[in-house]
């Protein structure tokens, strides 16, 4: 794959095929510029979530049912990095496909597989901290590492197999139907029926329950962090319980930031795509899209701006102290 420079005439993504996509032209400058970029993004994405996998899955004091979906979450955004990425990238610069119809398809499968179950796991850190605010009595038996891992792997079984039809049964109706298609082109153009359908699943029903949980949540917390300050200042006691309830508001809040950075990269992408190209420029799907791909970086920064857990264990990883005895036993809240 070489660039293209600008004086040059139509080029093709395949000159010997003759339903060929014509190939976009950029300048060298322009293309090891953007090469670079992606390059450093995806690594950047891959090695902070890196950092939260290990964390997590060293350090015995982090296995917590919530940590458990902060786990499944950067799996998920850490495959976003390794894979989506740079073959979004390769796609984006050289204004082709050159992988293949077969791979087109898996590619897409994997992307609405890691889009849906991104999407599942902020449902599951949304009801996890219902649990934990407004029923925090509840929470230790209703809410177990057991049926956290369950509902984990229920959310990868289900999305990969909803990904999965959508994705075959699109691909084989678009290339039967669409009389417009070049050689060296991968897109997903759903039928009405399966926009409806993934709008429901995708946007309607998670979104939904993602905002009226932390409105919710929101809502007690206030409530009840206003109790406790009060009877701080007035100088009374206290209890343990009152002191963990802040503790949950707290992780609440920086989870909720999560979700919201999220969402916020999530929602404009997905209602202007359903819209379509007609109305929305190409330019302006790719800035949203790779804004939306960015957030996958976001969350790593954010543990280590709220998580003091995770700035320690960040540093027992880079100075390689996880590799001495014992070390998975360290009170990773203390350090």
């Amino acid at each position: 794959m070489a660039y293209e420079t600008e004086d040059q005439e139509t080029q093709y993504c395949f000159p010997n095929i003759n339903s060929s996509c014509i190939k976009g032209k950029r300048s060298k400058h322009e293309y090891n510029t953007m090469y670079m970029f992606f390059s450093l993004l995806s690594a950047w994405t891959v090695f902070l979530n890196l950092l939260v996998i290990i964390s997590i899955s060293h350090f015995k004091k982090l296995h917590t049912p919530t940590n458990m979906i902060i786990l499944s979450l950067a799996v998920a955004d850490l495959l976003v990095g390794l894979i989506v990425m740079p073959v979004e990238a390769i796609k984006l610069i050289e204004t082709c496909w050159y992988f293949g119809d077969t791979f087109c398809g898996l590619f897409l499968t994997i992307m609405a597989l890691l889009g849906s179950t991104s999407l599942s796991n902020l449902v599951l850190i949304a009801v996890d901290r219902y649990v934990a605010v407004c029923h925090p009595l509840l929470y230790p038996q209703k809410i177990t590492i057991t049926k956290t891992l369950i509902s984990i792997c229920l959310c990868w079984i289900f999305s990969s197999a909803y990904s999965t039809v959508v994705i075959v049964q699109n691909k084989h109706s678009d290339s039967s139907q669409r009389t417009d298609l070049c050689y060296g082109e991968c897109s997903f153009n759903p039928s009405f029926i399966y926009i409806v359908i993934n709008e429901i699943y995708y946007f309607v029903l998670p979104c939904t329950v993602i905002i009226t949980a932390y409105m919710r949540i929101f809502y007690v917390a206030f409530k009840q962090v206003k109790v406790i300050n009060s009877l701080m200042k007035s100088g009374k006691c206290v209890t343990e319980g009152s002191v963990k309830r802040k503790s949950e508001h707290k992780a609440a809040l920086t989870l909720g930031i999560i979700v919201t950075v999220y969402l916020l990269c999530y929602i404009p992408y997905y209602i202007l795509s359903i819209i379509g190209p007609t109305v929305i420029s190409l330019d302006t799907m790719t800035y949203l899209l790779w804004a939306f791909y960015g957030s996958c970086a976001l969350n790593p920064l954010i543990y280590a701006l709220f998580y003091r857990w995770f700035k320690i264990s960040v540093k027992h990883i880079l100075t390689l102290k996880i590799l001495e005895p014992a070390s998975s036993l360290l009170d990773i809240f203390t350090g």
